[in-house]
């Protein structure tokens, strides 16, 4: 049995779906299961996380916070994710350099202390105001926000990749150990 990985994902326009569907795509190209999950979209919230082996959380972020579906998968899921191999990923500064700075981009520390991840990668995001409310078009206003697509894909391919030689490898280790060959 190949070894499991749920990506689930918060995102309201799409940059940060597409991330984790990259992330997905290059878990399953390495050999491993990767389903990934819209929670934005998902019509039943409760996903077993326990039938997986390991899981990507990503979500976008507004206003130095994550969506409200991510940080409620995170509180009905608690005890599951701290159980297992889990990396977080952020997607919402923008520009080069990236605004607001990576270390003031988003707050997590009371939502993830106890669940321990592997790693939290903030990466830079997209926007197109085209896409936006009318409210979310006077913030990006105020605060000046430049239009465009920031993503740098080789940095989160690359990032999947490090996911695929930690699960692979010895880099693993308590919770449900490290998994080779795809096996549990």
């Amino acid at each position: 049995m190949r070894a499991s990985v749920l990506v689930a994902v918060a995102s309201r326009h799409g940059a940060t779906r597409e991330i984790a569907e990259a992330v997905g795509a290059s878990l399953r190209r390495s050999g491993l299961e990767a389903t990934v999950i819209d929670l934005d979209q998902a019509t039943d919230r409760a996903i077993d996380v326990a039938d997986h082996d390991a899981v990507v959380l990503g979500s976008a972020i507004y206003m130095g916070r994550w969506r409200r579906s991510a940080r409620d998968f995170v509180e009905a899921n608690r005890s599951a994710l701290a159980a297992r191999p889990l990396w977080l990923f952020s997607s919402g500064p923008l520009g080069d350099p990236p605004e607001p700075a990576e270390d003031h981009a988003v707050e997590l520390d009371d939502l993830i202390a106890d669940l321990m991840p592997y790693e939290h990668r903030i990466f830079t995001g997209r926007l197109d105001r085209a896409a936006l409310g009318v409210r979310e078009k006077a913030v990006v206003r105020i605060v000046k926000a430049p239009e465009g697509d920031f993503r740098d894909w080789d940095e989160i391919f690359d990032w999947a990749r490090s996911i695929t030689e930690a699960l692979r490898g010895d880099a693993i280790e308590g919770r449900s150990g490290g998994l080779t060959d795809g096996a549990t």
